[in-house]
């Protein structure tokens, strides 16, 4: 195992000052920038839907007091399962959640992919949507959207600044505060029912019966493919994690199914017939009629509820994300009575314009070219697995240089397991988190895996991308190496400003 010697960090460099005084806050708020550092591999122009900081001073500063506040709270890996002190919140505030319908969406993998998917859908079929999913990767505000795009600070302080004297009276009438997540929650849904949003799309955070997203009551509920992960909390078998998640099927509702492991299906089936839930089935009702690989992402025929849907481009990589894209196309489709109240499928020219429109950050998302630098979350093994199976089919890599960067509450083996085939060598570092795990202690686990040669130590990020870079490039500038850079969200988030996109 390599490691470079030990380098005092420049003491201008912003991104260390900003590192150091972000160490004591929640991992979710802690937006890292990246400051004047130059990288050899800076990319391009940051995308619009993930915002930076904002650019004038006064609103920035307001934007970190509201994250520092948030940051005194729970995080997101404390948890008291309850929706009790959720439920005191939206009573204070007069049951916004109530003023919309919703589609409500858990699962292990691919909930943020499919949520955005349902959004470009009901946005391109003249819906005003909002839309809430966690986390985020660089900024808090990407949690909370509407009409496709991130609210803006300004709005995300005034939101903040309304409901923060409603979450100090339920502060005080409770057992425990509300937590970060229940006061984002409670924020999200306050700021759809003042929009006002025709249609809210929700992701929970975990689990489902007492995630404080559950106040609300889904027209439909989407079901993504479950596996294991939050182990400690949810269970330890998919079935036992399906007893959770089954909890946002509510009484009369359509509930979505992906392809599960059968004891999962077993009780999402089950909880659907004792609330007279509708169960539509991937495989069964609809699904993926067919895929080719296409420039940029692939294109699909999706068999939906009212029939068949041609030449659907998503740019988008992987066979995970044409799954997600037939279940999104289900959902909305069940949210628009398509199979029971309309015999006709949707108008198939808008669905294509909404999934060529979709984007997903974060998630096989590439940043940088020659060599080729590709940004991933993947952080459970279900996840890795996925992504490795999509870059083999979407990048003809001649080499390809793993950067992996995890957090110390997931099955790192399973996930390193998982992309030893497709990775020649990995560079083991860490993000800024307290949730991180140790670089040392994580590069043992990776040199029980890929073997002492193939493992290369690099605790700071920014030394980890210049040293994987540099093992790329060793092939020379049109030999077709990458690299991936995957483990967490906050790894992919940190990468993703230091390589110039925000």
């Amino acid at each position: 195992m390599s490691e470079r010697s030990e380098q005092q960090p420049d003491p201008i460099d912003p991104f260390e000052e900003i590192i150091a005084a972000e160490t004591d806050r929640d991992p979710d708020l802690a937006v890292i920038e990246a400051g004047s550092r130059t990288l050899r591999a800076q990319g391009g122009a940051p995308q619009s839907d993930v915002p930076s900081r904002p650019a004038d001073p006064e609103v920035d500063k307001a934007l970190r007091e509201v994250e520092a506040d948030l940051a005194t709270r729970w995080g997101e890996t404390k948890l008291e399962p309850s929706v009790q002190r959720i439920a005191a919140l939206m009573d204070v505030l007069g049951e916004p959640q109530r003023s919309y319908p919703s589609i409500h969406i858990t699962g292990t993998n691919g909930k943020t992919s499919t949520a955005r998917m349902v959004e470009a859908l009901l946005g391109a079929f003249d819906l005003r949507t909002g839309r809430y999913t966690s986390p985020h990767v660089q900024s808090i505000t990407e949690r909370i959207s509407l009409d496709g795009a991130p609210i803006s600070a300004e709005r995300f302080v005034e939101t903040y600044q309304d409901i923060k004297p409603y979450v100090e009276m339920v502060d005080g009438s409770q057992e425990y505060r509300l937590s970060f997540f229940e006061v984002l929650t409670g924020m999200a849904y306050a700021a759809f029912a003042d929009a006002p949003v025709d249609v809210a799309v929700v992701e929970v955070g975990m689990g489902g019966s007492w995630d404080a997203t559950n106040v609300i009551d889904g027209d439909v509920a989407v079901i993504t493919p479950i596996d294991l992960d939050h182990t400690d909390r949810l269970g330890s078998t998919p079935a036992e994690i399906a007893v959770e998640k089954s909890g946002i099927i509510k009484q009369d509702a359509t509930v979505i199914l992906a392809q599960q492991p059968v004891d999962a299906a077993q009780v999402m089936l089950k909880k659907a017939v004792e609330v007279d839930a509708t169960v539509a089935r991937e495989g069964l009702e609809f699904g993926v009629v067919s895929r080719q690989v296409a420039v940029g992402g692939q294109m699909l025929t999706l068999r939906g509820l009212g029939g068949e849907y041609p030449e659907v481009y998503l740019p988008l990589h992987g066979p995970y994300q044409a799954h997600n894209a037939a279940v999104a196309l289900a959902a909305v489709e069940a949210f628009f009575g398509v199979g029971s109240q309309r015999p006709e499928p949707l108008d198939a020219e808008t669905v294509r314009k909404a999934f060529a429109s979709v984007s997903s950050p974060g998630r096989l998302e590439v940043v940088r070219r020659s060599p080729t630098v590709v940004l991933d979350a993947a952080h459970n093994p279900a996840g890795a697995l996925a992504t490795a199976e999509a870059v083999g089919e979407a990048f003809d890599f001649s080499r390809l240089i793993g950067v992996v960067g995890a957090s110390g509450d997931k099955n790192v083996r399973g996930v390193l397991e998982a992309f030893e085939p497709i990775f020649a060598e990995v560079v083991i570092t860490q993000n800024s988190s307290h949730r991180a795990m140790d670089a040392d202690e994580l590069a043992a686990v990776a040199v029980e895996v890929f073997g002492d040669e193939r493992v290369q130590v690099e605790p700071r990020l920014p030394d980890a991308l210049e040293a994987a870079i540099t093992l790329a490039e060793e092939e020379g500038e049109f030999a077709g190496a990458g690299v991936l850079v995957t483990g967490s969200v906050i790894t992919v988030g940190e990468a993703r400003l230091l390589l110039g996109k925000g």
